[in-house]
């Protein structure tokens, strides 16, 4: 099956700025409870979330017990904003610039005399705000048909919501240019919702069939789903990914997927993963065996535990070690238990887990924690056989690392647990893997600390803090509205992406130097094929909307493999 997924799948700018506004403002904790006029968007998932954080829509002024309130993306009329200023309320306005746009046109308009016509829907939030703005000039016309109902009394003037179908305001604009030649129109339709439509229009006339993402009460995606049935494709408009398991799929061998405006990207990538995973490409049986076999690696986090082994063994080379089994075992096992215990704690705390990861971990919840648990003592017992100090390092990464998720400091303190600590995330899972695959194997020989020592472990760490704060960038969206401050959340994707850069290349400009230095091998050098597979993640990354969650989880982690094969073949070439 061939999947495409549309590139303005999901927020779009306004949608995006208002959920940042929120989401701000609760991170600020000035207020208890925050009130959003109207739910925030149309998506029924994150508002549940949402209200988990103590972000309460309301409907009506009255409901409102005082504090804070925000203005939805959809804007309100003025007299509506009169009566929450008359509440005593504090506003803030998180109205879409582009609506906010459209209401001044109208505004303008009114105050010339001219008859508002607004095409929409005339029981749309955005419409009703925007009829507040025409002085009682301004209607509503939601058909050609109904272009004969305006009224021949003045000029006109033409604006569009800003989630109108363009093809709807199209025609409507030009039966109302002919009955009015003087009309002056203005065309509102935003233009993200404009290349979202275009797409859906594009991808019914190659794809078998069409699913769009999103809430049933999302005008703008309902508009989605008619656009791809009016062009004949077979549409399924779903809000998640559970639906699809009532849907028979089997008779598309290409499928297009949009979403609405109020969709996250999360949700829609758990759509992208049901259909890449649930109905693979035809193909010989060996390469789909292949597959199956490395996505529920990958699923488990046995890739992650192989990945620790692989830069276990790099660092031994760095430091000019030869391969220590136990070591190698030990960063293995420490690695799974360990992330297996925190991903099955971090749904306690209502994070958001991957759909390729959650519905396994969900089901087996028990049997991955006995797992995780028993190669925890598997790691302690194979440390104790190393020695006495690899044992005391892995028994303090070990009371860390389930330290972690687990609520250690009393209710009413703002950092309960360590994972609170604002852009900890990917710090300490990078410190964690660094100690034990480069601190480890040298604390079994030696109590000193060479500068090789120090360049394996600043790989380690730069490789997996890398591929961790990419993964972060990825979940930024997600991250954001349940509350987790990675380091994306806290600096922005542009700082983020600065970051990753500079510390991928500082660590490159190392390996050499250390290599030529004499630290490490002189064959060394050869692990910034590393460094420049870091880049090419950043490719990835940037074309992420190609690839299914667990792919690009998948093929970012490749790099740690790709440290371990350079340590295998340094040795027989060099």
């Amino acid at each position: 099956m061939v999947v495409k997924l549309a590139k303005t799948a999901g927020f779009c700018m306004g949608v995006k700025r208002a959920v940042d506004i929120v989401l701000d403002r609760a991170r600020s904790r000035e207020v208890e409870t925050i009130y959003t006029y109207g739910p925030l968007i149309h998506n029924p998932q994150t508002i549940q979330i949402l209200k988990k954080r103590g972000i309460v829509p309301v409907d009506a002024v009255d409901d409102i017990a005082g504090g804070v309130i925000i203005i939805r993306a959809h804007g309100i009329s003025p007299d509506e904003r009169e009566k929450i200023k008359s509440k005593g309320v504090r506003i803030i306005d998180a109205t879409c610039p582009k609506v906010a746009h459209v209401q001044s046109i109208i505004k303008k308009h009114s105050s010339l005399g001219y008859t508002i016509v607004i095409v929409g829907d005339r029981t749309h939030p955005e419409v009703v705000g925007l009829l507040g703005y025409s002085s009682g000039r301004g209607l509503v016309v939601g058909s050609v048909d109904e272009v004969g109902e305006i009224p021949c009394d003045g000029p006109v003037c033409v604006v569009a919501q800003t989630t109108q179908n363009s093809e709807t305001f199209a025609a409507i604009a030009a039966r109302i240019s002919e009955r009015f030649p003087g009309a002056v129109i203005v065309n509102t339709v935003c233009d993200s919702t404009e290349r979202r439509q275009s797409e859906v229009r594009a991808l019914a006339g190659e794809m078998d069939a069409i699913i769009i993402v999103g809430g049933k009460n999302s005008a703008n995606t309902k508009q989605l789903a008619s656009i791809a049935r009016s062009r004949g494709a077979p549409t399924f408009h779903i809000e998640t990914v559970e639906e699809l398991a009532h849907i028979n799929l089997d008779a598309y061998g290409k499928i297009g997927v949009s979403a609405g405006a109020s969709t996250p990207n999360w949700i829609t990538d758990s759509v992208i993963d049901y259909l890449t995973h649930c109905h693979e490409k035809k193909g010989p049986r060996n390469l789909r065996d292949f597959y199956r076999l490395w996505i529920f690696l990958i699923q488990t986090d046995i890739y992650s535990a192989l990945g620790a082994g692989c830069l276990a063994v790099a660092s031994m080379f760095l430091q000019r070690m030869e391969v220590q089994p136990l070591s190698v075992l030990i960063a293995c096992f420490y690695v799974y238990a360990v992330h297996t215990i925190n991903r099955l704690r971090e749904r306690n705390f209502g994070r958001i887990q991957g759909s390729f990861r959650e519905e396994l971990y969900v089901k087996r919840r028990q049997l991955f924690y006995g797992i995780a648990f028993a190669c925890l003592v598997v790691a302690a017992a194979l440390s104790w056989m190393a020695g006495p100090a690899p044992f005391a390092l892995l028994m303090l990464l070990a009371v860390l690392g389930v330290l972690y998720n687990i609520t250690i400091f009393p209710a009413g303190w703002r950092l309960r647990r360590l994972s609170d600590i604002p852009g900890s995330k990917s710090v300490s899972i990078a410190l964690a893997w660094a100690t034990i695959t480069a601190l480890l194997p040298q604390a079994g020989v030696s109590s000193s600390l060479t500068p090789a020592t120090a360049v394996a472990f600043l790989f380690v760490w730069v490789l997996v803090f890398v591929k961790s704060t990419l993964d972060d960038m990825v979940d930024i969206q997600s991250d954001r509205l349940v509350g987790e401050e990675t380091i994306p959340v806290l600096i922005g994707e542009g700082n983020t992406r600065r970051l990753l850069e500079g510390v991928s290349m500082a660590m490159g400009l190392i390996l050499v130097c250390s290599s030529f230095a004499g630290f490490t091998p002189g064959t060394s050098a050869a692990f910034v094929l590393c460094v420049i597979y870091v880049w090419i993640c950043f490719m990835l990354y940037d074309r992420k909307a190609r690839f299914s969650s667990v792919v690009l989880e998948g093929l970012l982690g490749i790099n740690y493999l790709l440290a371990g094969i350079i340590s295998a073949v340094l040795p027989a070439v060099g």
